[in-house]
C-alpha cells in the first residue's frame, strides 16, 4: 500500500479514487491534483513510481489542509463558536442541528434515540 501524507491508500484501485481516502481530499480536488501533477488518474495506485507518489505528497503539503491538521481546525473552529455564545456555537452546545433544519419530527440523528417522558395518567372525575 503505497502511503501518502501519512495515509495509506489501496493499492488496488485508481489513484484518484484511492486519494479520497485522504480526510479531506474528494473526488473533485482528487482530480485536480493529478492534473498538477501530470499522472493519469485511471492508474492503479499500486503501479505509482517513488517520483510520482512524492509529487503528490509535495502538491498535497502546499495546497491543501489534510487529515489530523484538518480535524484540529474544524475542532477549533467549533470551540470558537461555543465560547462567542453565537446561535450556531449554542446549536452545537445543546447537540442540535446547526443549519436551520426542522427538528419537530426530524433531526434524530443529531438529537439521538428518542427520550420518552412518562404521559399525564388521566385525572378521575371527582364526585
Amino acid at each position: 500500500m503505497p502511503r501518502v501524507v501519512g495515509v495509506d491508500i489501496p493499492d488496488n484501485k485508481s489513484v484518484w479514487i484511492s486519494l479520497t481516502y485522504i480526510h479531506g481530499i474528494g473526488k473533485y480536488t482528487s482530480r485536480q491534483i493529478l492534473k498538477e501533477a501530470k499522472i493519469d488518474e485511471r492508474a492503479r495506485a499500486g503501479k505509482l513510481s517513488e517520483d510520482e507518489l512524492s509529487r503528490i505528497t509535495q502538491i498535497i503539503d502546499r495546497n491543501y489542509i489534510v487529515g489530523g491538521q484538518l480535524r484540529r481546525q474544524i475542532t477549533q473552529n467549533i470551540a470558537r463558536l461555543r465560547d462567542i455564545g453565537c446561535y450556531r456555537g449554542i446549536r452545537h452546545r445543546k447537540g442540535l442541528p446547526v443549519r436551520g433544519q426542522c427538528t419537530q419530527s426530524n433531526a434524530r440523528t443529531r438529537k439521538g434515540p428518542r427520550k420518552t417522558v412518562a404521559g399525564k395518567k388521566g385525572v378521575k372525575e371527582m364526585r
